[in-house]
């Protein structure tokens, strides 16, 4: 399948929201890559290890890697952690005790690069575990297709020629790598109800009698959201042709559940023949068209009625996998939930009509990004800086609205000039860290000349852009906050995070303060009072004379109870006290009025040394304050590209669930 729409044809923006939010939505996710890679157990864990984030679990964890959950993770150029970010990937072990067959998978990739790779024999789980041979699943953005099979094959051969230094030639390990894209048709369903549009759109064989599956699927009906079961949980089950039971009725949940059939993950349960190539070919092609079950509808004695599934009428296996958008230590929880359905190809339509036809919404990747953005998580690409697919994604961007603004006449257009904006339509990330290769994004010139210091050119050679994220940036701000040297702290805790992962520590080339001064740090932007942050605006710190002004002026607005759409004449006035350029810390990747939250919120990224330099301000500013509850979040100003104005803001960091 090629890419999904951008947007649907009708407008509905909102009423995509509030499906989200309140009933259910769904869109076609076929479009993303899917690799498979088969192997020892051993051999495959060495290989994820070399490019997976090390923080949080890692492939070989326990809750992982028998098959019953997915691991989100990120992937790295192996052994460049924290630099070279290359996308987020879904890892999915197949599992391990799965009673289907494996056989060789189409494009198949041999890492060893000669002839066809041979698969070693199975050994018994029983006698050696670490041998048997295990089967795994990578879900990830399609603009880094060919980057990734490119780090796999790399990964493989570098993990076979480690396993032989080793071991020798007592044992022959082989890998094999194949390309599953548009193999399956995969649909994302997110919202409240999208647990009873599954129950009711899908119809499970009866020959299916484990015990724990029938407990889950009865429990679909009175789920109130999919973030009541544990989050990556596996499902995997066989369906009868969904156009017999056409046209669907979703379930009815009751007012109250039965607490008592909360399933948890199992190896058992995740057990499903849609990993078996076989089987998948051979359901590639519907064995009957809609118009041969027309007409055996037809023959019905009461028209309408649902037909009884035969002997020789398909059944199709599926995976169904848990999907929350969320974020972790976050005063403002919007998380949303839903499903992730796997199905093999072929089969698209017959499961997208049943899906959507009880009123549920589609959505395309414009409805995808509000709802990682209403939901406070950065979506990739656009909020990622430092990843080569922000870089074109950013491009086309920047020639698009370039283009947009050429069009107009001069006295319809923005002077950006006039307002001092050097990169109206390109972050100047590069300046923000003072990295090389900084290039202007517009062709206006400022009047005065910069100089130019060639001991400062040459010490910045190795600032290297990156981006601080994942579960333990608590941790390690604490630990940089801490110290007279921050540099030297982080240095030490990515080389700790490295360790974990058996990489080596950093080259002695990359200075600590290199690595602090490349950082960036994704955070959350809520406006205190008036106005919204548009996409590419500006993040400033405040002096700390005119954060105090704004603290008293916020303070005095909320003990008054003030709208948040009037403006006091104090705010008025601050409003019109721009920062100078070298106060910009950031900029937001994603900016507009929020439904969720009724005011306007932002994404964005900002330098993580200008982070601990706001912290420190914020602790002169409230140096009594012993109560870390009523101390009030870091404080920013944001002014749009088109505006005179810097309105007040506070931000939070973002941390990864």
């Amino acid at each position: 399948m090629g890419l999904s729409p951008v947007c649907p044809t009708e407008k509905a923006y909102r009423p995509s929201h509030r499906a989200a939010v309140h009933d259910a939505i769904l869109h076609d996710a076929s479009y993303y890559s899917l690799v498979e890679v088969k192997g020892a157990e051993q051999i495959l864990v060495s290989m994820l290890e070399r490019f997976c984030d090390p923080q949080g679990p890692g492939p070989s964890s326990k809750r992982c890697l028998g098959g019953s959950r997915v691991l989100e993770t990120w992937m790295y150029k192996p052994g460049s952690y924290p630099y070279d970010l290359i996308a987020p990937v879904t890892v999915v072990w197949k599992p391990a005790d799965s009673p289907t067959a494996t056989t060789a998978e189409p494009d198949q990739i041999n890492a060893k690069g000669k002839g066809k790779a041979k698969e070693p024999p199975s050994v018994p789980a029983e006698n050696a575990p670490s041998e048997r041979i295990r089967c795994v699943w990578l879900r990830f953005h399609p603009s880094v297709h060919t980057e990734v099979l490119n780090i796999l094959q790399g990964a493989a051969s570098q993990t076979l020629a480690t396993y032989k230094e080793v071991h020798g030639d007592s044992k022959e390990m082989t890998l094999e790598i194949a390309n599953l894209k548009n193999h399956v048709n995969v649909f994302e369903i997110i919202g409240p109800k999208s647990s009873q549009v599954i129950r009711g759109a899908l119809s499970p064989v009866h020959s299916d009698k484990r015990g724990d599956f029938l407990k889950f699927w009865s429990s679909l009906t009175n789920l109130q959201s999919a973030g009541s079961v544990p989050r990556g949980m596996i499902i995997g089950f066989t369906v009868n042709d969904p156009r017999l039971s056409f046209p669907p009725k979703n379930a009815k949940a009751k007012l109250a559940p039965d607490q008592s059939n909360i399933v948890f993950p199992s190896v058992r349960l995740a057990a499903s023949d849609v990993w078996d190539e076989r089987v998948r070919s051979g359901l590639a092609k519907p064995r009957y068209r809609k118009k041969d079950l027309d007409e055996r509808r037809s023959n019905n004695g009461i028209p309408g009625t649902r037909l009884d599934p035969l002997r020789q009428d398909d059944r199709i296996p599926v995976l169904l996998i848990q999907r929350s958008l969320e974020t972790r230590d976050s005063n403002d929880s919007q998380s949303l939930h839903g499903w992730t359905l796997i199905v093999p190809k072929g089969w698209s339509m017959a499961f997208f009509s049943s899906l959507v036809f009880t009123t549920t919404r589609v959505g395309g990747q414009r409805e995808r990004q509000t709802q990682s953005y209403e939901a406070g998580t950065p979506y990739f690409p656009r909020d990622y800086p430092p990843s080569q697919p922000y870089q074109e994604w950013i491009e086309g961007q920047e020639a698009k609205e370039k283009l947009k603004w050429d069009r107009k006449p001069p006295a319809k257009r923005v002077n950006y000039e006039k307002l001092g904006v050097k990169n109206p339509w390109r972050p100047d990330w590069d300046g923000l860290l003072r990295t090389p290769g900084s290039r202007p994004a517009t062709s206006f010139v400022t009047t005065q000349r910069e100089t130019t210091d060639t001991g400062a050119a040459e010490s910045d050679k190795n600032v290297r852009r990156w981006l601080l994220r994942g579960s333990e940036v608590p941790k390690i701000l604490s630990a940089v906050s801490s110290v007279l040297n921050p540099g030297g702290a982080l240095l030490s805790e990515i080389n700790r995070l490295r360790s974990k992962r058996h990489h080596p520590i950093l080259p002695t080339d990359i200075k600590a303060v290199d690595l602090l001064e490349g950082a960036l740090i994704n955070v959350k932007i809520d406006m205190c009072s008036r106005g919204s942050p548009e996409s590419l605006c500006m993040i400033y710190s405040f002096t700390d004379d005119l954060a105090r002004q704004w603290s008293k002026t916020l303070h005095a607005r909320q003990s008054a109870g003030v709208s948040i759409d009037e403006d006091s004449p104090q705010e008025a006035e601050l409003s019109t006290k721009v920062p100078a350029q070298d106060a910009v810390i950031g900029y937001v990747t994603t900016g507009r009025f929020s439904l969720s939250r009724g005011h306007g919120f932002g994404i964005g990224a900002i330098s993580l040394a200008h982070l601990l330099e706001l912290e420190h301000q914020h602790l002169r500013l409230y140096p009594n304050q012993k109560m870390q509850s009523k101390i009030p979040p870091l404080l920013v100003g944001i002014q749009n590209t088109n505006s005179l104005q810097c309105r007040p803001a506070h931000i939070e960091v973002i941390v990864d669930a």
